[in-house]
């Protein structure tokens, strides 16, 4: 190719020389233009062989203590945009040459993707076509050194994880042979540990892949030893295989830019005449644009090779300006170093703010995609605790961990396990579910039914467990008001979840407490200030089949009438006193004196009046008595008396003892019509007593009350002996009545 380069060349310039010859007035312009171009030919071709040597010196010198000087030097001396088809084929050629050093390797090219994308794109898809080309060909060696160059690449993070798990795929998938089991262990050895933590069930289901065919034995001896060993690799967890060394790991990952070719890409081209030199018509400009993105690359510090070249061109002759030119560069690099002391205190100074919170979005893409991808608890805890969450954006954790826990179909214990596990690991993580579960259940009617029960049932998870602190149910306030029909079923599944975990017998302990704090906490979800509220939460609770939490409440509502009077005549005595206090503090003493003088008069009059009172009470007491007793000795001699005559008249007739027995029972139904008639009289004098007595003073009521109750129990004790002899007289009655009817029955015999 470059020979029929040169003889079109030749040609050219035979025709452009019989050209000058014929025309005479501008053959000398002619033969200066073509004079130019030649040169500039001349001048690309050397530039690119220099170019060539430059690429090729620095990836033959590279290793992991030099890498990062030689880094610096090719970026200074070689045209990377011009010469990326030399730097991709040298750098291919050397990784699959020397596989030991394609870890070094992908280094430098992840360094170099960083500034020019293109490069490492073109690096990548040669890459895979060589791959096509080699496992087509059952080519081992170069099939190995290749995909352990891809391997490196995907450690560096220039390629995606699906290509690796393509790789392997093809390699034991059908009946492989031992070559490409061989080649998937190496494969497998160089992106297990980067592929664990990436796709830890990608890297299970290749490991399973590899004791299916350990178990078939339909490979050779040796191989299965190998893929022993990677076994105990596995169970290592690559730990003898590390992914990056510190030596290489030059490019923080969210600076490098991946690329997701896959293995079976239509459309990859090789791009092979960027390989070949080719005549630039625009030269000079591509040469600008280069020495600006070197500039901007490198910072300033590269010297401008490229105008010491043009003045060589120009005038070699002119040693002074040379000398010049190198003094005035020795200048600037002293001024170069002055300057970073005020390049230091303008970056102190200005201080840029990221609006676009691309921060925050890959934070949220990094916690999502660690939870998704953890095989357990630990493992995304670990990985989760490991990505150092600053202050003050805690709850872009707890917010995704409660979201991604929602949209499951059923509650999965894993994410109450991660949660309970932070809640644990710090106090900020603790204070932070505090405030999330206040949030979630002021915002819980925006849920649906599904969400609301894995969000409830994780909360649940967090309060039985003690990993979030108890107080966080203050917020709940159990009544008709404030409550909807989402909080309700949100505190049925909390509380039913919770009984469920720890037993009922435990969460009655934990809710009726004599702690004073802790009864703050349930102070709103098991009212006692209002009947009403009192009432709906022990329906509430006993709807959903937790009565025993209501025992308390029950008894409070019971006994709510009772703590009532007491408080409004503690609050009665209360104002007595203070108005006493005021009155006494208020007097003087003559008016102190008529005001005792007074009060004795009253109180004399009082006592005298509940004398008279209990007087009358007991006269009248003694007389109903006494007539009673008589009524009943009366009655007595009657029933005498007709038992006698009954005795002498027996053969008189079973209907005459009947119609005396009607007699008898209407009497003794008089009798006690009459004493409850007494009886109402009694406490209808009692009650207008009571009226009365209530206008008068606070000392005389309390002697009245003393009165009042010797008469209560005068009265009762006249109503027990009542009692007692209408029950002796019944009884004697019914023991006569019996003697008859056996007499007359012996009789009649």
């Amino acid at each position: 190719f470059r020979r029929r380069q040169m003889e079109q060349l030749k040609k050219q310039q035979e025709e452009e020389a019989a050209k000058s010859k014929n025309e005479n007035e501008d053959g000398e312009i002619k033969a200066h233009d073509d004079k130019t171009e030649t040169v500039t030919m001349d001048d690309q071709r050397q530039k690119w062989e220099d170019l060539k040597k430059a690429i090729n010196g620095t990836i033959n010198r590279l290793n992991k203590t030099t890498i990062k000087d030689l880094i610096h030097s090719l970026f200074q001396n070689a045209n990377l945009i011009r010469g990326k088809g030399l730097f991709a084929k040298s750098v291919i050629r050397a990784a699959t040459t020397s596989p030991s050093y394609a870890p070094v390797y992908a280094s430098l090219l992840a360094v170099v993707n960083t500034k020019l994308p293109e490069i490492g794109e073109l690096v990548l898809v040669r890459s895979i076509l060589t791959f096509r080309k080699s496992y087509a060909r059952q080519d081992r060696s170069l099939t190995m050194s290749i995909t352990n160059f891809i391997g490196c690449l995907f450690n560096q993070g220039l390629c995606h994880e699906l290509l690796c798990l393509q790789l392997l795929t093809v390699l034991l998938d059908g009946d492989p042979t031992d070559d490409s089991v061989e080649v998937a262990v190496q494969l497998t050895k160089v992106v297990g540990m980067a592929l664990s933590e990436s796709s830890p069930a990608g890297i299970h289901a290749v490991m399973e892949r590899f004791r299916n065919l350990l178990h078939d034995g339909s490979i050779g001896r040796r191989v299965e030893y190998k893929i022993e060993e990677l076994m105990g690799v596995r169970k290592k967890r690559f730990r003898d295989y590390p992914a990056l060394i510190e030596e290489l790991d030059l490019v923080e990952r969210e600076e490098q830019i991946m690329f997701e070719i896959g293995l079976d890409d239509e459309g990859l081209k090789k791009e092979e005449e960027l390989d070949v030199f080719n005549f630039d018509e625009n030269y000079m400009e591509n040469e600008n644009d280069w020495v600006a993105i070197q500039k901007e690359i490198l910072g300033g510090d590269s010297d401008d090779e490229d105008g010491s070249d043009e003045s060589d061109d120009e005038d070699t002759d002119d040693d002074d300006d040379d000398d010049s030119d190198d003094s005035d560069e020795d200048d600037e690099d002293g001024v170069l170093k002055q300057t970073p002391p005020t390049r230091q205190i303008s970056k102190q100074i200005v201080t840029i703010q990221d609006m676009t919170e691309k921060d925050l979005i890959n934070l949220r893409r990094k916690i999502y995609l660690t939870i998704m991808s953890s095989a357990t608890f630990e493992e995304c805890a670990h990985k989760l605790a490991k990505l150092d969450i600053p202050p003050g954006k805690e709850m872009e954790l707890i917010n995704m961990v409660i979201e991604c826990c929602s949209q499951e179909r059923t509650f999965l214990r894993y994410y109450g396990l991660i949660a309970s596990r932070f809640c644990l690991l710090d106090q900020r993580w603790s204070g932070a579910f505090h405030e999330a579960f206040q949030d979630q259940y002021n915002t819980i009617h925006r849920l649906e039914t599904n969400k609301l029960r894995n969000v409830a049932k994780l909360f649940a998870h967090l309060l039985h467990t003690d990993s979030l602190p108890w107080s966080c149910l203050s917020v709940i306030h159990l009544n008709e008001d404030e409550t909807t029909s989402s909080s309700r079923i949100f505190l049925k599944i909390l509380v039913q979840e919770m009984a469920e975990a720890i037993g009922i017998g435990g969460l009655v302990k934990r809710f009726e407490t004599d702690d004073p704090e802790t009864m703050e906490w349930y102070k709103e979800m098991f009212p006692k200030d209002n009947p009403r509220k009192t009432r709906y939460a022990i329906n509430f609770f006993t709807s959903i089949g937790l009565g025993p939490l209501t025992d308390g409440l029950r008894e409070h509502l019971k006994n709510a009438p009772k703590l009532i009077m007491m408080q409004a005549e503690a609050e009665a005595r209360r104002k007595a006193i203070e108005d006493t206090q005021s009155d006494d503090s208020s007097s003087v003493s003559s008016t102190s004196s008529s005001s005792t003088s007074s009060m004795s008069s009253s109180s004399s009059s009082s006592t005298s009046s509940s004398s008279s009172y209990t007087s009358t009470s007991s006269s009248g007491y003694s007389s109903t008595s006494s007539s009673s007793d008589e009524s009943s000795v009366s009655s007595r001699g009657r029933r005498r008396s007709k038992g006698s005559k009954r005795d002498k008249n027996r053969s008189g007739g079973r209907s005459r003892t009947q119609k005396k027995g009607r007699r008898d029972r209407s009497r003794s139904r008089s009798r006690s019509g009459s004493i409850s008639a007494k009886k109402k009289g009694r406490t209808e004098s009692e009650k207008s007593k009571r009226k009365r007595s209530s206008s008068l003073s606070s000392r005389s009521r309390s002697k009245e009350s003393g009165s009042r109750r010797i008469d209560d129990m005068k009265r009762r004790t006249t109503k027990r002996s009542r009692r007692e002899r209408s029950e002796s007289t019944y009884s004697s009655r019914s023991e006569s009545d019996d003697d008859r009817k056996v007499k007359h029955r012996k009789g009649k015999r």
